[in-house]
């Protein structure tokens, strides 16, 4: 993983304001010259020793965690385990993870507050999630169970742990998958106590602890009452957070095993129960229990978020890439020596022209196989792996740098908006063609990266005004080019008079105070 600097991150408000909140998704660590020493004496003398020590703990704890499921069918893992294999396993297996984290520094875990009962909260949600240490929250909580995804179970030794701790699995390449983790976390939340407790990390990902994402419902959907877990590592210099632009995995194992001691500070806040209205809602319900969480620990709820392994960050009531995938497609045909300016699009206005993955390198003249599929990969394919010829003409004309923000806006319009349905008689002189939904979320996709569902529920409210389905030409220009909030977003993202240059792979921006970053970046 990649580091770059660390902004401040905000909508996009022309009024003055408090200051923002930070950039969630970004983690730089700064060490002085005497904090470098340190930690390369430290790295070279106790870091190797910790981390080989723990290595072999780990693969102790493989022995317990078959010898619980071993010759039990999976009818027989649908229900708790219980008798001998649970004493001796479970406890073997709990040891075992203590001594794993002491080794690795973890040497006091604070833990305040009183752990609720199965039957008070079925359901444990922990926040927030900064790093892969954050399962030391597990042993406080009496190893419950957890929710992972399918493919874990392929990882050695992690795998054998998972059956034993008879994870609930979903899987990403199953859209049934989800369906059925709804149901199974349904069905232990509400078994009356039979089964232990279910862990959450609503936030799915890692952040940097300065804010918490957007929870996602998945923990909330069972309606039940939840306790919220807090999980914070008060040392004087962080080394644990592991977020999506920052020091990477190995340097955080690193840097954690070189401290001479690491403490993790776990606080049981009281059992939230949910009112009727969020029971029916697991949003809202999720979206409370975020803001109780943030309050006690002193940081901004956002509605930061991942999105197809992107991150997206919300401004005004729009949601955007925090780095669309657009600037990454400028840098693999600039590194193919591609000019965008040079590609004749060729495409007719309001009409969608599929083209396959070899159309599409003939028309873009690439011969490299490996990068015409890496760019074809950047737009949407239908079931027979087409994409709409539009899709590339909107994004190569942003990327060329040649047109101005009106004509950049003007040509998304006509290459997208549609004649409108047949009118009635003394509504026949109409606005003329229109930008319906669809053709909004795509413009809105490829230039800023948002979310398709997020910018057609935009769509839907910027249309509310008027009585049609649709936006004109002046409408949607009114939108991208002259809304105080907006206009400045499309002018940022989309710098038409410089492409994103090949050699900064990395230009994040970072949307604070009314301003824009682009902060450096190096290789981890």
């Amino acid at each position: 993983m990649s580091q770059g600097s660390q902004g401040d991150w905000a909508p996009l408000d022309p009024t003055p304001g408090p200051p923002a909140p930070p950039n969630p998704f970004v983690h730089e660590l700064h060490l002085s010259r005497l904090q470098r020493v340190k930690f390369c004496l430290l790295g070279v003398l106790l870091a190797p020793i910790r981390v080989l020590l723990a290595f072999i703990v780990l693969f102790l704890l493989w022995p317990f965690a078959w010898l619980q499921v071993a010759g039990l069918t999976e009818e027989q893992l649908r229900e708790p385990i219980t008798g001998w294999r649970k004493t001796v396993c479970h406890h073997g297996v709990l040891g075992l993870s203590r001594l794993l984290f002491f080794l690795l520094g973890f040497l006091r875990i604070r833990v305040r507050g009183q752990r609720a009962s199965r039957l008070q909260a079925p359901v444990l949600v922990a926040a927030p999630h900064s790093t892969f240490f954050d399962p030391i929250v597990l042993l406080p909580c009496d190893l419950p169970k957890v929710v992972s995804r399918a493919e874990n179970l392929s990882v050695p030794v992690i795998g054998a742990l998972l059956r034993f701790n008879q994870a609930i699995l979903v899987s990403r390449h199953d859209p049934a998958s989800r369906r059925r983790v709804v149901e199974e976390v349904r069905r232990r939340a509400t078994s009356g106590g039979k089964w232990p407790q279910v862990l959450f990390f609503p936030e799915g990902t890692c952040s940097n602890k300065k804010a918490l994402l957007k929870f996602k419902p998945g923990a909330f959907i069972a309606g039940v009452p939840v306790q919220p877990v807090l999980i914070r590592y008060p040392n004087s210099l962080d080394t644990t957070s592991w977020a999506w632009r920052g020091p990477g995995v190995l340097k955080v194992l690193w840097l954690t095993a070189s401290q001479p001691c690491s403490i993790v500070d776990v606080e049981f806040l009281p059992v939230y129960r949910p009112s009727p209205e969020e029971s029916r809602d697991p949003t809202l319900y999720a979206n409370n229990v975020q803001r109780v969480m943030a309050q006690a620990l002193g940081i901004p709820a956002t509605e930061c978020e991942f999105v197809e392994s992107l991150p997206v960050i919300v401004v005004g009531r729009l949601k955007v890439a925090l780095e669309p995938q657009l600037w990454e497609l400028g840098r693999v045909l600039q590194k193919a020596g591609l000019s965008p300016g040079c590609v004749d699009a060729g495409t007719e206005p309001g009409r969608s022209r599929r083209i396959s993955q070899e159309e599409f390198a003939k028309q873009l003249q690439l011969s490299d196989s490996q990068t015409v599929a890496d760019a074809f990969s950047y737009f949407q394919q239908d079931a027979n792996g087409l994409v709409d010829f539009r899709d590339v003409a909107l994004a190569l004309a942003a990327l060329s740098g040649g047109r101005s923000l009106e004509e950049l806006t003007r040509l998304a319009f006509e290459l997208f908006a549609e004649e409108p349905e047949e009118q009635a008689e003394e509504q026949a002189k109409g606005p003329g063609r229109l930008l319906y939904g669809d053709g909004f979320s795509t413009i809105l996709h490829l230039l800023l990266g948002s979310p398709r569902p997020a910018a057609r529920t935009l769509h839907a409210e910027l249309c509310q005004a008027g009585a049609r389905q649709g936006l004109s030409l002046c409408e949607f220009q009114d939108f991208s080019l002259h809304h105080p909030l907006h206009g400045k977003l499309f002018s940022t993202y989309l710098r038409p008079s410089q492409t994103p240059p090949a050699s900064s792979p990395g230009n994040t921006t970072a949307l604070a105070n009314g301003t824009v970053q682009a902060p450096k970046q190096k290789g981890d």
